[in-house]
């Protein structure tokens, strides 16, 4: 069987007129052709399909996509729609029903959502050709994930993700981990995030592929599992300072043979389409120079880089909350900071203790 796997969908001001009015050809150019060589796929919904105006409180935009965008995936060849992100719950309990409605209604199949915490955690299992193939979608914890006494994405958990990982590899011939976690617009992992893809390769996974980031990072091959850092946007086209949101990796896997394909793609003012000529060349050969770095080890001063250029917010956030002059928003931004595993990726390594910092002997 052939999968296809894809990172964030998300209609924006440019292109939610040409997905209300269902323009499929426009919207997705020649990667039809690429999605109709595969028997399965994925792509993660990074929004709430309704016309709901009941917006949460959060920081960051609140996402939203016109009803029609479902019948332009299902158009498309979309089979299901990844729900574990950050923005699933932008419009609250009334947005998710929405969003379910209208897959439902599709014939699209959706995972990593529940009615409460243990709900979420329901493996898709996509069974075909005598194979057996579960799928595990995950999120960091921003804003969307469930809790034991509320609907939401289900979240990543150091020892629960584990172990649905090892259930789901005894009853499967493969298993795939959608990890929906990682810092924005960083091209390289934080060491926390690299040794959790490991881990979960370790406890069965054959593939990992972490979205979230908007831009594509880093692969590497461990203990015969594929695992990519970052994926990239899929159909997320907007005007951006950030090169990387425009460019992403079209991910093939072929679960018999267990080799996978990576095909670079790139965005214009409103359609997706397959990098080709020089484009394509520098994808890959700017991927190929940051999967070096995995092995030389030079990706660490890449990360603590990218930690350093964005070491003033962190340290407002911290510095503001909780004093004298601190206003419940800065309150909140620091919770926020807190809660989400990207921002205290950042945290410790901006702010090393003493015992990182000690005489080592």
């Amino acid at each position: 069987m052939r999968l296809f796997l894809v990172g964030d969908v998300c209609p924006t001001e440019n292109t939610a007129p040409l997905f209300a009015a269902g323009e499929t050809d426009a919207l997705f150019t020649d990667v039809r052709s690429v999605i109709a060589r595969c028997d399965y796929s994925f792509v993660n919904l990074e929004c709430a399909v309704t016309d709901s105006e009941n917006a949460i409180k959060k920081f960051g935009p609140n996402l939203k996509a016109p009803a029609n965008t479902v019948k332009v995936l299902k158009e498309l060849g979309v089979d299901c729609c990844g729900l574990s992100n950050n923005h699933i719950f932008d419009f609250g309990v009334e947005g998710v029903k929405d969003t379910l409605a209208a897959l439902d209604e599709a014939g699209i199949a959706h995972t990593g959502f529940g009615e409460n915490y243990a709900d979420s955690r329901k493996d898709l299992v996509i069974e075909k050709d005598g194979q057996r193939i579960s799928l595990i979608a995950v999120c960091e914890h921003e804003y969307s994930y469930a809790l034991e006494d509320r609907m939401g994405a289900r979240p990543y958990d150091e020892y629960d993700t584990m172990a649905d990982i090892r259930k789901a590899k005894a009853i499967s011939d493969r298993v795939i981990v959608i990890y929906h976690g990682g810092k924005e617009l960083c091209r390289y992992p934080s060491p926390r995030v690299r040794k959790l893809c490991r881990a979960m390769v370790d406890n069965g996974a054959d593939v990992v592929l972490c979205q979230h980031s908007h831009c594509i990072a880093t692969y590497e091959n461990y203990q015969g599992g594929h695992i990519l850092h970052g994926q990239g946007n899929f159909h997320f086209v907007r005007p951006f300072p950030f090169d990387g949101w425009h460019t992403s990796l079209a991910t093939i896997y072929d679960t018999r043979t267990g080799e996978i394909e990576f095909i670079p793609l790139g965005s214009g003012e409103e359609e997706i389409f397959v990098a080709k000529g020089e484009q394509r060349q520098q994808l890959l050969e700017e991927f190929a120079a940051r999967n070096e770095e995995l092995v030389s080890g030079a990706w660490k001063q890449g990360w603590h880089t990218f930690c350093e250029e964005n070491r003033e917010s962190y340290t407002k956030a911290v510095a503001n909350a909780y004093c004298q002059d601190a206003t419940p928003f800065r309150n909140a931004l620091f919770a926020h900071y807190l809660d989400c595993e990207a921002h205290t990726d950042v945290w410790r390594e901006l702010f090393p203790t003493y015992n990182q910092t000690n005489e080592k002997g």
